[in-house]
C-alpha cells in the first residue's frame, strides 16, 4: 500500500516535459488517428526524458476526459497515475535481487518514490535508491514470469493495460520468456519498452516493436528546466547544460558541483601540454586535476569532451550547431583553427577513455599525468607544430 507516504508527487503531463515537441505531437497523432501500436520501443540516451514521455503517453491513452493536446489531470485515471497506483499500469525495471524470487513488486515503493521525485533518473541514480551492494542489476526470470501472469488478466478500470519496462537491455536470455506475449498480447494490452541502447537488446524483441526514436535534449531545454526548477542564475545554467551535454539526469548530478572554474583550468592544461612544460603540468595533475574529487573530475573531463566536439563541429564547417558562451566559443573557434581534426578527435577519444577509468576508480595522479603526456604527445610532436605561435599564446595561455 502507498497509503501514507509523502512523496513529491508529481504529475507527467506532456506539457510538463520539457521539450521533445515532435515527439509528443507523435504520441499524441498516434491516440487521435487509432494508431497506437501494441508492441513500442521508446529508444533515447540516458536523461533525454524517454521514461517520462512512455508514463505521459499511457496516462493520455487512458485518460477519461482527453485534450485536444494532452491529459486532463484530474479524472480518476489520470489522478491514479499522477500517484503511479493505478492498478493497470505496471512497471517492470533493473533491480538487484536478494533472492531468486524477487520481482520488480518487491522494489515498487522505492520505484514510485524514485521517478516521481525525478522523472528523468538514469540507471545511476536508481541504483542509488536501492541496496545494490555489489550485485549486477537485471531483469531476471521471476520476472518475467510475473509480468505473463499479471498481463493474463483482464483491466481492472481502464481501456488499456499497460507494462512500461524500462531499460530492456538488463533482460538478457530472460526476454524470450515474453516473446510470444509481446508478439500477441491479450485484447487491449500495451508494451512500451523504454530503452537507452539498442545493441544491447535482444533482436528478438527489438523485431516485435515498433521504433519511437528520442534524441538528446537541446542546451536550451537543459537550461530552462535548471532556471525555473532550481533557480539558478542564466550564466551557471548555461555552464551546466553544455557539460551535461543534453543529459537532465547529469545536469542534477552537476547541481551542488562548482564548474564556473574548468575553463580556467583546461586552458591552463592544455597549455601546459602544448608547450611541453613538464614541472608546471606534473604539479597541475598533483595538485589540482587528482584533487578535484571523483565527481567532479568526470564533470571536468565531461566539459573538455564537449569543448573539444564544438572545435569539430566548428573545424566542419557548422557552426549553426555550436552555442557556447562568448569566452569559450572565442576558445573553441583558435583551438579548432590551429589544430588538425585528427588530432581533436583523438583527444576526444583519450578524454573519453579517462573519463571510464575515473569511474572505476582510477588512482587519479597516475591517470591524468599519463593523459597530459599522451596529449603532448598529439598537440606538440604530432608533425603539426604551428599551435605555439605566439599570437595563441598571447590569447589563450596556449
Amino acid at each position: 500500500m502507498v497509503s501514507g507516504i509523502e512523496w513529491e508527487v508529481r504529475i507527467v503531463l506532456f506539457n510538463e516535459i520539457i521539450g521533445q515537441e515532435r515527439v509528443k505531437q507523435q504520441l499524441i497523432n498516434t491516440v487521435r488517428e487509432n494508431r497506437v501500436s501494441h508492441a513500442q520501443l521508446f529508444l533515447g540516451p540516458e536523461g533525454s526524458g524517454s521514461l517520462a514521455l512512455a508514463v505521459a503517453y499511457a496516462q493520455y491513452i487512458n485518460c477519461e476526459n482527453r485534450q485536444a493536446n494532452d491529459s486532463c489531470g484530474e479524472c480518476a485515471s489520470c489522478r491514479k497515475y499522477n500517484k503511479l497506483i493505478h492498478p493497470d499500469l505496471h512497471f517492470s525495471y533493473p533491480f538487484f535481487a536478494k533472492h531468486k524470487e524477487d520481482t520488480a513488486a518487491t522494489y515498487a515503493e522505492e520505484w514510485r518514490r524514485a521517478f516521481l521525485a525525478n522523472p528523468y533518473l538514469g540507471l545511476d541514480h536508481w541504483r542509488n535508491q536501492l541496496d545494490a551492494e555489489n550485485k549486477q542489476a537485471n531483469i531476471n526470470i521471476a520476472e518475467a514470469h510475473h509480468i505473463i501472469k499479471k498481463l493474463s488478466l483482464k483491466a481492472f478500470e481502464a481501456e488499456y493495460k499497460v507494462l512500461i519496462m524500462w531499460l530492456p537491455e538488463y533482460l538478457d536470455a530472460q526476454g524470450n520468456a515474453l516473446l510470444k506475449l509481446i508478439e500477441e498480447p491479450p485484447a487491449k494490452t500495451l508494451f512500451l519498452l523504454v530503452a537507452e541502447n539498442q545493441d544491447r537488446i535482444l533482436n528478438t524483441i527489438i523485431s516485435r516493436t515498433q521504433l519511437v526514436k528520442i534524441n538528446r535534449f537541446d542546451s536550451d531545454s537543459v537550461k530552462k528546466y535548471l532556471m525555473e526548477n532550481h533557480q539558478l542564475g542564466e550564466h551557471q545554467a548555461m555552464e551546466i547544460a553544455f557539460i551535461s551535454n543534453g543529459n537532465l539526469q547529469q545536469a542534477v548530478n552537476l547541481l551542488d558541483e562548482d564548474t564556473g572554474g574548468y575553463f580556467d583550468l583546461l586552458i591552463r592544461w592544455l597549455r601546459y601540454c602544448v608547450t611541453d612544460a613538464g614541472p608546471a603540468l606534473i604539479k597541475a595533475c598533483e595538485e589540482e586535476l587528482s584533487k578535484l574529487g571523483r565527481e567532479n573530475q568526470k564533470s571536468f573531463l565531461l566539459y573538455a569532451i564537449n569543448m573539444m566536439r564544438q572545435a569539430v563541429l566548428l573545424k566542419e564547417g557548422m557552426s549553426r550547431l555550436v552555442h557556447l558562451p562568448s569566452a569559450e566559443m572565442d576558445f573553441a573557434q583558435k583551438f579548432s583553427k590551429h589544430y588538425q581534426l585528427a588530432q581533436i578527435e583523438q583527444a576526444v577519444r583519450l578524454f573519453e577513455e579517462a573519463y571510464y577509468h575515473i569511474e572505476r576508480n582510477a588512482n587519479p595522479k597516475i591517470l591524468f599525468l599519463d593523459l597530459s603526456l599522451q596529449l603532448v604527445l598529439i598537440f606538440k610532436y604530432q608533425t603539426f607544430r604551428r599551435m605555439a605561435d605566439s599570437t595563441y599564446i598571447d590569447n589563450y595561455g596556449m
